[in-house]
């Protein structure tokens, strides 16, 4: 006790010594307020935890109004997450994804997507295209992984696709025809896709004989002009 109050005298010596002398005087470490430790480094923690606090309570939200996003695993396995699909069905879904994804990136974006859609004759528009993979983009990233492009033909299998949509006419005209093969048990994948490739065989087949038959009736009119020309020249000679 008697410490403390000869240090307050000290102090207060030390300030009438300063106020004499009129220039200021640096004040005595005792007396020197202490330092305020710095704050953002304790707010930082608390503010991850109200981020994460309030991202799961909107997830819960959204999984209580049916609007969640199911979460993708980190490790995709194509066999286990589409029992439904036989193995070579995935196979061939595989290659034919491969088949348009010219990037090699494993991914379809919205120009592979287009010329995918223009190359089974069922051209989109932009924001025809910007919807279909909209409606499968399970991560936002505005493209198709593999599995996005399964759940395409998953959803077409279990009708939950528009009859009018882009993804039910990509589902449609591919040569794979899951609905024969894929959700709950198709006879067999070959026989299937035999009869897709002969139905495909049977249109060429048709398409062909027609622009045989405008060959020859443009032959005939050729031949028939010609004669009637040979004709008007032997009238007129």
């Amino acid at each position: 006790m008697a410490s403390e109050e000869l240090a307050r005298k000290l102090q207060r010596r030390l300030q009438r010594e300063e106020a004499e002398e009129g220039g200021p005087q640096p004040a005595p470490r005792a007396a020197a307020a202490p330092e305020p430790e710095p704050e953002p480094a304790a707010r930082a923690p608390l503010a991850s935890a109200d981020a994460e606090l309030s991202a799961k309570l909107s997830r819960r939200l959204d999984i209580n109004e049916g609007a969640a996003r199911p979460r993708r695993c980190k490790v995709f396995n194509p066999y286990t997450e589409f029992p439904e699909f036989s193995r070579r069905l995935i196979k061939d879904l595989e290659n034919m994804f491969k088949l348009y994804d010219a990037g090699r990136d494993g991914f379809i974006d919205l120009m592979e997507l287009k010329l995918m859609m223009e190359k089974l004759g069922a051209p989109q528009t932009h924001l025809g295209l910007k919807s279909m993979i909209k409606e499968v983009d399970e991560d936002f990233d505005g493209k198709l992984s593999f599995r996005e492009f399964l759940l395409i033909f998953h959803k077409a299998a279990a009708g939950e696709l528009q009859e009018d949509s882009g993804l039910m006419a990509l589902a449609k005209l591919s040569e794979i025809n899951v609905a024969l093969e894929g959700v709950k048990g198709a006879k067999d994948f070959f026989e299937a896709k035999v009869q897709a490739l002969s139905s495909a065989s049977k249109f060429e087949a048709e398409l062909k004989a027609e622009q045989d038959e405008r060959k020859q009736e443009e032959e005939k009119r050729r031949l028939r002009q010609a004669a009637f020309r040979e004709l008007k020249a032997a009238f007129s000679a």
